[in-house]
């Protein structure tokens, strides 16, 4: 069984929660092994994996608690804008660091708000990236 850090647990999360979003009659278990697995996309046999804890967690969460992760981010939109406008990698962003920063005994906020950085580098742009620090950077509780 392949080990994952914890970054790639997060893009793993994003990943998942992207497949879903774009796919509802997508099974949760098969949107997992989609994910998990693509290293062996060439294999005769893929191999089932694990599903990591935290990926669990992460996941479970926001699709669990979207209505109040919605809720929570758009009084932070521009004026006049709804969810629906964003970009569907910068909304999943968003709620996969929200709910990091407010649910994680494991991540403290400004690890989350920039492992949150690092998914909108790697799948959305720089302005996206602007705007996620903006919006995320809003909840970050200063210790």
């Amino acid at each position: 069984m392949p080990n994952f850090n914890r970054h790639q647990i997060r893009q793993a999360a994003f990943q998942v929660l992207f497949a879903l979003n774009a796919n509802d009659t997508l099974e949760l278990a098969d949107a997992y092994q989609a994910v998990l697995t693509m290293d062996q996309f060439d294999a005769e046999e893929v191999e089932e994996v694990a599903v990591p804890d935290y990926l669990a967690f992460l996941v479970t969460g926001v699709t669990e608690h979207q209505v109040e992760l919605d809720a929570a981010l758009t009084p932070y939109l521009k004026k006049g804008w709804q969810l629906s406008r964003l970009a569907k990698p910068d909304l999943i962003i968003l709620r996969l660091g929200l709910f990091e920063m407010q649910n994680s005994t494991e991540a403290p906020d400004k690890v989350a708000l920039n492992e949150a950085l690092e998914l909108a580098k790697q799948f959305t742009d720089d302005q996206a990236k602007g705007f996620i620090n903006g919006v995320l950077s809003k909840f970050v509780k200063h210790s």
